[in-house]
Formats: C-alpha cells, sequence, structure tokens
C-alpha cells in the first residue's frame, strides 16, 4: 500500500527551498568542474609552446565600476585602482606561468594604472604601454580602430612561438571575443590564415 505524505503550506516551501538549494548547489559545483578543467586545458595547450598563441588578460580585482569622472591618464589618484586582494591576485597569476615553465616573449598592457600595475605584478618580463589596449568603456568611438589594432596584432604574430600576452579592459576583451571575462582572467586567442581570430583556450580561478 503506497504511503502518502501531506504538507501544510508552510512545510511545502520549506521543502521546495530546500530542493531549490539542492539544485544550487549541484549547479555550481558543475559550473565549478567544467571552469577547472577549461583552465587546466588552457595552461597545457600554454606549454606546449605553439606558435601564434596571445593571452587576453582582463586586469586583476579593481572594485568598482567603470572610473571616477576627473579620470586622467597618468594620474592613478584619479583612476580605479588594484585592491589588495588584486594585486595579490595579479602575483599568483604570474606564479602561475612561471611553476609551468610557460614561455613568455611580450608583455603589452593598457596604459590604465590598474592594467600596468597587474601587468607589473604578473612578473612576466618588460611590460611596454599599448594604447591599442586602453578601455573604450565612456567613449566607444574608438572600438572599432583599436579592436582593428589589436586583430591585426594577432595576425602578425600566429608565427611568434611563445605567449603575447595583453592586459587590459573586459569591454576589449569582448568586442574581440564575445566573451565577458572576470578580473583576472585570460583568453587564449591565435590567428589564422584565413585571418580569422579564433578561441582556442581559457584560463582562470584565481
Amino acid at each position: 500500500m503506497a504511503t502518502r505524505i501531506y504538507l501544510n503550506r508552510k512545510g511545502f516551501f520549506g521543502l521546495l527551498a530546500l530542493v531549490l538549494s539542492i539544485g544550487l548547489m549541484i549547479a555550481t559545483a558543475n559550473s565549478d568542474a567544467a571552469t577547472n578543467a577549461q583552465t587546466q586545458a588552457g595552461w597545457q595547450l600554454l606549454q606546449r609552446e605553439e606558435t601564434g598563441l596571445v593571452v587576453a588578460m582582463r586586469h586583476a580585482i579593481a572594485p568598482g565600476t567603470g572610473d571616477p569622472a576627473n579620470f586622467k591618464l597618468g594620474d592613478c589618484s584619479t583612476q580605479r585602482n588594484l585592491s589588495a586582494q588584486g594585486r595579490t591576485q595579479a602575483k599568483q597569476i604570474g606564479a602561475e606561468f612561471r611553476n609551468r615553465n610557460i614561455k613568455v616573449v611580450r608583455v603589452l598592457s593598457s596604459q590604465w594604472c590598474r592594467c600596468l600595475e597587474t601587468a607589473k605584478l604578473i612578473n612576466l618580463g618588460k611590460v611596454e604601454p599599448f594604447p591599442a589596449l586602453n578601455s573604450f568603456f565612456r567613449d566607444r568611438s574608438t572600438e572599432a580602430r583599436q579592436t582593428g589594432t589589436i586583430r591585426k596584432l594577432i595576425l602578425d604574430n600566429r608565427n611568434t612561438k611563445g605567449a603575447i600576452i595583453l592586459v587590459t579592459h573586459q569591454v576589449n576583451i569582448t568586442a574581440i571575443t564575445d566573451i565577458v571575462p572576470q578580473s583576472g582572467e585570460a583568453v587564449i586567442l591565435k590567428g589564422s590564415r584565413q585571418g580569422k581570430i579564433q578561441i582556442i583556450g581559457r584560463i582562470g580561478g584565481f
């Protein structure tokens, strides 16, 4: 004989909340596992030292959005900057590259202070300020020109052995890849002979 269980309204909603909570925990665990697997695959790709690999990295953690109204290029006191957590994150990223013996041939950075500081703290080579990597969050009029310059850089280096790191902003990476990276996350790109930019990996989780 089947057993019937009756729940009052309070019991029903309590059970529903429990089921939803468990479902969320399972989904989060699956998402984390997928991210970890993707990141490991990205590291392995970089370790193989293939030609033409360009790592487009979003700057480390800098709380907030955009920049203050009095923003001035070259004056960090007017900008949104890395937090202590962000500086630690940047150092961890650099340590991962070194621990895995990944060859880095160039480090290019946006001229924004949070990007320059990230690029310096990863400590993977001389930092080259590169205006095409500057944020166009507040002024989209330069988006096409800047993105075109970065696409050309990727295509021109498709035969370069070792990784080129570009430290930039979310909007710049999204313009090329349609991916919205987290702080410190990177998308691995490669140019094809047909003039296309291929997304071939991602690394994150710092």
